[in-house]
């Protein structure tokens, strides 16, 4: 008897059936999303895959379908749940029908509902996990204990370029008046790979001159931050030699980047603003230990002065005061001579000779050392001097009645300016007023499906 022959219909037709008859019902699936479509009839085909170690392709892979009506179901439960949206590298937990495409000659499954909590529960102990092992190994202060440079105007900015997050962080930079050098790392925040690239991103900005590295993403669904709760991120960040501010996500949000970071903000708007704010305080203590220095100085070498003259005087008085012992006792040992006998004169003699001697070695030790204190005191005036300051390249601004300037705002236009610099002073007039540009806060995703 001939063996049978199936045509192809009937061939994959008779495995549709054994397939259904082995799975009449419904079942649940779990994998990770490796790659997802969405079409404009509003269908989603998706493939869920169980992946391989260490970026090797994956170990299985069984294509999903997600057909519109079961697509506004499945929302509709991830809208409810609020942090869940699918997206690749997101493990998800399906149901759907197993069935067999005769068409496309493969097997799929028919999704038709989510469970968000399985989602969110394995981010949440994984995230645990890793925060726990990043503490065991004393890595979460790591980058904390990096000084923040005490005006860093070379900054580091990984992101997307082009998204709204790295529009509001060059807004607030610009708006700030400030000299900041923006080096930017454009790179993906999510998906699969994201934080591979994001990891990347932080080593080359540090490699390339980096005084302080930003790290902002808008908000989002919390599945769509995974990449930030990454191990391989965190451990970079931990790693680096150069301080890490992160702004990711809504106020809400937190995720480990924000953990191992040297300062964490909320939004990547308040990332910049921290920044900003952190320069200033700098700059307006430079600006108050100059004037301080321009304040205190002239008193301070009035003093010097006067300590001087009375160094001076009481240095006059003593060499006088010694000069007029020396001749009275000279005049004691004169009388004493003409009364004594011839046998004592060249005793007397002897004495004189002593008392003449240290009538002359006195003064001088005492001129010497006074000598001495007059070049401590004139070294400690010369350190004193505003001019050392200026030499170093310094300036001091005062209005026309002499009042120092600490602020732009409080000068207007028509003031004239006194600026002081090493080589002598420069006469200016305020042309425009002071300005400042304000932030705004990295726009969500609001309304967003989640599939």
């Amino acid at each position: 008897m001939d063996d049978p022959t199936f045509s192809v219909p009937e061939l994959l037709g008779a495995v549709r059936a054994l397939v259904r008859a082995g799975f009449p019902d419904e079942v649940w699936v779990e994998g990770e999303i490796g790659s997802i479509k969405r079409t404009a009839a509003g269908h989603v085909f998706l493939d869920l895959v169980e992946p391989g170690a260490m970026g090797a392709p994956p170990v299985a892979l069984v294509p999903v379908v997600l057909w519109d009506d079961a697509r506004r179901e499945v929302n509709a439960t991830l809208r409810a749940h609020g942090a869940v949206r699918m997206s690749e590298g997101v493990r998800i937990r399906i149901r759907g029908q197993l069935d067999a495409y005769p068409r496309g000659g493969r097997i799929q499954v028919r999704m038709t509902a989510i469970d968000p909590d399985f989602t969110v529960g394995r981010l949440a102990v994984e995230r645990d996990r890793l925060l726990r092992a990043l503490a065991a190994e004393g890595l979460l202060e790591r980058n904390a204990a990096v000084p923040l440079p005490v005006v860093p105007v070379r900054v580091g900015l990984v992101t997307r370029v082009g998204s709204a997050a790295h529009a509001d962080v060059l807004d607030e930079l610009r708006g700030s008046g400030l000299g900041f050098s923006v080096l930017e790392a454009d790179t993906a925040v999510q998906g699969v790979g994201a934080e591979r690239r994001v990891a990347a991103a932080l080593r080359a900005l540090a490699g390339a001159g980096a005084e302080v590295v930003l790290v902002v993403r808008g908000g989002g669904a919390r599945t769509d931050l995974v990449a930030f709760d990454a191990e391989v991120v965190a451990r970079t960040v931990a790693d680096l030699d150069v301080p890490v501010l992160t702004g990711v996500g809504h106020e809400v949000d937190d995720t480990v980047i924000d953990a191992v970071a040297h300062l964490a903000f909320k939004t990547p708007t308040a990332c910049a603003a921290g920044l900003i704010d952190h320069v200033r305080r700098a700059v307006a203590h430079l600006d108050d230990v100059a004037a301080d220095l321009a304040r205190s100085a002239p008193a301070a070498v009035a003093r010097r002065g006067h300590d001087l003259d009375l160094v001076a005087g009481r240095l006059g008085r003593a060499g006088t005061a010694t000069v007029a012992r020396g001749q009275a006792e000279l005049e004691r040992r004169a009388g004493s001579l003409r009364t004594s006998a011839a046998r004592q004169l060249r005793g007397a003699d002897h004495r004189l000779d002593r008392v003449a001697a240290a009538v002359v070695r006195r003064p001088p030790r005492l001129l010497a050392g006074a000598e001495a204190r007059l070049a401590v005191a004139s070294a400690r005036t010369s350190a004193a001097d505003p001019a050392r300051a200026l030499a170093r390249g310094w300036s001091i601004t005062r209005t026309a009645d002499g009042a120092v300037v600490r602020d732009p705002a409080a000068v207007a236009p028509g003031d004239e300016l006194i600026t002081t610099v090493a080589g002598g002073r420069v006469r200016s007039t305020v042309v425009a007023p002071a300005s400042s540009t304000g932030g705004r806060a990295a726009p969500g995703r609001p309304g967003e499906d989640g599939a």
